[in-house]
């Protein structure tokens, strides 16, 4: 089989890169959009993330089964590519325009922009993420391809986090606000703009530079009904267990990304800039985030291949999970040890995302070689949908526990109720996550060496027929 180049894996990368950027922006800015810009409380923002969110999930394996299904000259996944980039970008930035509307009008437009863009997030993400099962039949390939995936989508998180807030500052009429991002609508909308126009660029190198290569045994080519391949994805039970864990894992991610700007503001007090870009402490602290991230996902393939997926991923985990619970010892002066906490979580955060999704193309050799017919899509999308459902419970959980630890964005000073909140919020709550990932994982029965039995039975299979 023909070698995949360093471009093909950098164009790889790009997608996730592109899907990232915008992604961040609503894990970690939009609660804080809606709630300090747009204008709507906490609690009715994350209502409408619960409830839009779980409506998108639902999209994923529609999508999945969409794109199993479409025949172009270009394959089957990478035309969404090309097709879905500009949309993307215009719609991310309508999310971030904010009408001069009453509130329940603008509430209205946010459930619109939001599902919308939610929507052709997934008529872009779930074919991207596709693309792995048929780039390399090989598991050590699928692992490289998976850290260039989500080291990429560090680098496009880390570029949007150093430049997100000096853009909306610049686009400001008052520019520089001090110590804290402005808040004047416009400048947020023109920011955004600036980052969509980045994202549709990306997904056509992504495009552009990457091939489909993998062909399905001709049973499994062979047209199946959708209610046969549901029904096939829904007695995997290795898939349940992998879904089960990745829900699990984002609702950590998810919980503590989404609050942690209102940590910064409201407890940690002594925010500062740098002389040189004009960064908060919480912007520096979401930097260094996503630089560990990036750590983590260069480390997941060495280490993943030499002791195994499974083992690697639970190791993660359980660190994640201890220090997540001490860091609600952090005084907000301790600015070095914040720091230093978020490098170590966000490092083990980094390790295990790769692994799930190179896991999760195991699983569609997995089931092609039980049932003959290759779900890629299908498989596929549920990585994504995982994603979705642990960033909908954790954006709802998120926004409903500040509106009950009595946080009110009007004040300029919280009550300590609303502080402690947020102190647990971003340690003893989303630890509970961990553990749940943790008991998913040990569950799992794909070791390294049941892999490697299922890839060598399947390629001679398809020698069979040719």
């Amino acid at each position: 089989m023909e070698k995949i180049t360093f471009r093909e894996k950098l164009g790889y990368g790009f997608g996730d890169m592109a899907s990232s950027m915008f992604w961040k922006i609503f894990g970690m800015y939009l609660l804080f959009f809606y709630t300090k810009v747009f204008g709507i409380s906490p609690a009715a923002a994350g209502t409408m993330f619960l409830l839009t969110r779980i409506w998108d999930a639902v999209n994923d394996p529609i999508m999945g089964l969409l794109s199993d299904r479409t025949q172009t000259r270009w394959g089957k996944y990478r035309p969404y590519l090309l097709w879905g980039g500009i949309p993307f970008a215009l719609i991310g930035v309508l999310t971030f325009f904010t009408p001069d509307w009453g509130e329940n009008a603008k509430l209205a437009y946010a459930y619109v922009t939001y599902t919308l863009m939610m929507m052709i997030y997934t008529v872009v993400n779930v074919p991207y993420a596709s693309l792995l099962g048929v780039m390399s039949p090989h598991p050590k390939d699928r692992n490289t391809l998976s850290s260039y995936r989500m080291f990429f989508a560090y680098v496009g998180s880390f570029i949007t986090f150093m430049i997100l807030q000096p853009l909306v500052d610049a686009f400001s009429s008052s520019g520089s606000t001090g110590d804290q991002i402005s808040m004047e609508p416009g400048a947020w909308t023109a920011a955004v703009a600036v980052i969509g126009v980045l994202c549709a660029l990306l997904f056509f190198l992504c495009f552009r530079w990457t091939k489909e290569r993998v062909k399905a045994a001709e049973e499994s080519r062979n047209k199946a009904s959708v209610g046969t391949d549901l029904k096939r994805l829904f007695t995997n039970r290795p898939w349940w267990i992998l879904l089960a864990s990745g829900i699990s894992a984002l609702l950590f991610n998810s919980i503590r990304d989404g609050v942690a700007l209102f940590y910064f503001t409201d407890y940690v007090t002594s925010t500062f800039r740098t002389a040189a870009f004009g960064w908060t402490v919480g912007t520096i602290y979401l930097l260094v985030g996503q630089a560990s991230n990036m750590i983590g996902v260069a480390l997941a393939a060495p280490v993943a291949n030499r002791i195994g997926k499974k083992k690697t991923y639970l190791g993660a985990m359980v660190l994640a999970a201890l220090l997540s619970c001490f860091f609600f010892m952090l005084k907000p002066d301790q600015i070095m040890l914040i720091m230093i906490f978020q490098v170590v979580i966000s490092a083990c955060a980094g390790i295990i995302f790769p692994l799930l999704w190179s896991m999760y193309a195991d699983i569609v050799d997995y089931q092609e070689l039980k049932t003959g017919r290759r779900a890629t899509g299908l498989i596929l999308s549920s990585s994504s949908m995982s994603q979705k459902f642990g960033w909908a419970v954790g954006g709802a959980i998120t926004g409903w526990l500040l509106a009950a630890f009595g946080y009110n964005a009007d004040l300029a000073v919280q009550s300590q109720s609303a502080i402690q909140g947020v102190r647990l919020m971003m340690s003893f709550l989303p630890a509970i996550g961990c553990v749940l990932a943790i008991i998913a994982i040990a569950l799992y029965p794909l070791g390294e060496n049941k892999v490697l039995d299922i890839t060598a039975q399947l390629n001679k299979r398809r020698a069979a027929n040719g």
